[in-house]
């Protein structure tokens, strides 16, 4: 749903709120339609801060792999994957997002570099499927960022969402499992 629309919809939502509200009130001070208008109106920012905020992700250490650098790494994902999502949701312009774009797909392809050469180099047995897991990723985010340039901000969400899941779910998953492998052979 693009921007304008929602924005729409919240300000018709507000809107209606406020005129059951004052109809609630013309019914009497001890209607319950004008206290529930009134409740659910005040409620409006909370829930609206709330929605917003699950757009964003923070570091856990439950995310670390075990090795400073791929870490490093990860960390700075993250706050990639939150300035596209900043620039997504403030409407910073095509040019901010263009740039927050194009450096989370950089350093996307720069720390799949790094993490596949330390794996290369201490002889991880399971680089290929983890190539094959890193090759399909950047397939679908370079399919998403084309779909982006045709169809404009209308694929932006769905993009900003699928990095930030992925990644997650990436370092959550695969990348726990070379941790310890790599930590043997001393790499920390």
């Amino acid at each position: 749903m693009s921007k304008t629309l929602s924005m729409f919809g919240l300000a018709i939502l507000i809107l209606a709120l406020i005129v059951l509200t004052a109809i609630g009130f013309l019914s009497g001070p001890a209607s319950p339609l004008a206290w529930t208008a009134l409740l659910l109106l005040a409620a409006i920012p909370f829930i609206h801060r709330l929605l917003v905020k699950r757009r964003f992700v923070s570091w856990h250490e439950s995310y670390s792999v075990g090795v400073a650098a791929l870490d490093a790494d990860h960390k700075k994902l993250l706050r990639l994957i939150n300035n596209l999502q900043t620039a997504i949701h403030y409407q910073t312009g095509e040019e901010f997002i263009h740039e927050a774009l194009d450096e989370l797909v950089d350093y996307t392809r720069t720390h799949f570099g790094r993490e596949e050469a330390l794996m290369r180099d201490n002889g991880y047995p399971d680089l290929e499927a983890h190539q094959r897991e890193h090759r399909d990723m950047i397939d679908k985010v370079n399919g998403m960022v084309t779909r982006y340039h045709a169809e404009g901000e209308e694929a932006l969400e769905p993009l900003a969402r699928f990095l930030k899941e992925w990644l997650l779910n990436h370092i959550n998953g695969t990348d726990q499992r070379y941790g310890p492998f790599l930590n043997g052979k001393g790499v920390r």
